[in-house]
């Protein structure tokens, strides 16, 4: 069982920066690849970023790549580093944990934390 709890969301102007970390406790946490969502006002819920279990392995959606960096420490965080934000990267983001970065399954998910760029 892994549970995951997000910080660092916030109210920023457009082309500033944030970062959101992502904790997760259970004892296997290592097992599992990480990746972060988001889901804007009447959108649905899209992948942003993910992490492979070692950390060796990373993928960006297009719309981020060059300006977001996700990785994960040897404990139990996980960060997404978010640079020239826009205002449509306004969104509730979400941490999760899942068996294999590409697998496609997403089993564990935390309770999200806002970011909101103004224009």
């Amino acid at each position: 069982q892994v549970q995951l709890v997000e910080s660092g969301g916030g109210l920023v102007q457009a082309g500033g920066s944030l970062t959101l970390s992502c904790v997760a406790s259970g004892r296997t946490f290592t097992r599992y690849a990480m990746g972060w969502f988001r889901q804007a006002p009447g959108k649905d819920r899209e992948f942003v970023a993910g992490i492979s279990w070692s950390g060796g392995s990373t993928v960006l959606t297009n719309s981020v790549k060059g300006r977001f960096t996700i990785s994960r420490d040897n404990t139990k965080n996980t960060y997404l580093q978010m640079n020239s934000l826009k205002p449509e990267d306004t969104a509730v983001y979400y941490c999760a944990a899942g068996p294999g970065l590409g697998q496609g399954r997403w089993d564990y998910w935390g309770q999200g934390t806002q970011v909101t760029v103004s224009s």
